[in-house]
């Protein structure tokens, strides 16, 4: 099992909406998500500063590829239109990510 974070801004004029739709997370994006060895996925916000981030844990053997099927999948890509322009990417994140990838640098077991 691999821990994974990341982080990324929340534009003001959507807070209300984001929160909405991730009250009710479409069945079928969470589907595609455990399909894909996603598990105990959380999305955390920050206020004032509208920093979200999320944590998950990859239980599968071959990331790359769950995470391709999750790109490669029509509601997800359909969540992500309707979710992305909401989002503000860091300046910092490494090239190909939307939400920039964080190192884990303590855990409790």
């Amino acid at each position: 099992m691999k821990r994974m974070g990341h982080v990324i801004g929340l534009k003001a004029d959507h807070l209300e909406e984001y929160k909405r739709l991730h009250a009710a997370v479409w069945p079928e994006v969470l589907d595609r998500l455990r399909q894909s060895h996603i598990t105990n996925y959380s999305i955390f916000l920050r206020e004032p500063e509208l920093l979200m981030f999320s944590y998950w844990e990859y239980t599968g053997s071959d990331f790359d590829a769950d995470a391709a099927a999750i790109a490669a999948d029509p509601v997800t890509q359909k969540w992500w239109a309707l979710c992305g322009p909401m989002q503000q990417p860091l300046d910092s994140r490494s090239d190909g990510e939307w939400w920039a990838g964080m190192e884990e640098v303590f855990h409790l077991p």
